[in-house]
Parts: structure tokens; C-alpha cells; sequence
């Protein structure tokens, strides 16, 4: 009895995982059990960070604002300015504000002074 060739299709799914495997290390770039394992997980782990990325830059703008409100007056906080834009209906997001308060802390000075008035 001859030898029966077998198809491309699972040679070429296979190689298309190893492509997106092969900067991983050791065993997780070359035996396609594994490759496939640390694909599922990579995707997954992708997929949670992102979200995990949006809270963690929210807090990094919060932390920002608040450590350059507390600078420039006694008794003045960052929920206490989000309070002030949100009556004064100013539409500014936290990321602008720390923006501004990294490049200029004068005009955050100033947009919080005159909120307070």
C-alpha cells in the first residue's frame, strides 16, 4: 500500500501559531501543545490589561492632580476641584488637567482660583 500525503491545512495552521509564538522562550515557541496553551493565554492576558490599562492611567491622572492641588492652597483637594468644575459645568477631563498641571501649573492655579470665586 502506498503513503497517502496529507493536506496543507494543518500544517499551515500550525505554522501561523508558530509565528505568533516565536519571540516566546524555550518550549513556548517549539512544541505546538504549548504554543497553542500560551497563545490562549497571551490573548487572554491582552484582553484584561487593556482594560486594566484605562483604570491604571485614570489613577496616575488623579494622583497627578491632586499632588498639584494640594501644592498651591490649604485645604484644597482633588475632589473638591472636580466638585467646583462639574458646578461650574467645565468640561475638562482628568487627563488634560494633569497634562496641564505637569506643563502648567499656573493656569491649573489659575482655572482652579477662579472656580473657587
Amino acid at each position: 500500500m502506498t503513503r497517502i500525503r496529507r493536506g496543507y491545512i494543518a500544517r499551515r495552521r500550525r505554522t501561523k501559531i508558530r509565528l505568533f509564538a516565536s519571540s516566546f522562550r524555550g518550549a513556548h515557541s517549539r512544541l505546538t501543545r504549548t504554543i497553542i496553551q500560551q497563545k490562549i493565554r497571551a490573548l487572554v492576558s491582552a484582553h484584561r490589561d487593556r482594560d486594566r490599562q484605562k483604570r491604571n492611567f485614570r489613577r496616575l491622572w488623579v494622583t497627578r492632580i491632586n499632588a498639584v492641588i494640594r501644592e498651591s492652597t490649604v485645604s484644597y483637594s482633588y475632589s473638591r476641584l472636580i466638585n467646583n468644575l462639574y458646578k461650574r459645568q467645565l468640561l475638562l477631563n482628568r487627563k488634560i488637567l494633569a497634562q496641564i498641571a505637569i506643563l502648567n501649573r499656573n493656569c491649573l492655579y489659575m482655572i482652579s482660583n477662579d472656580i473657587l470665586k
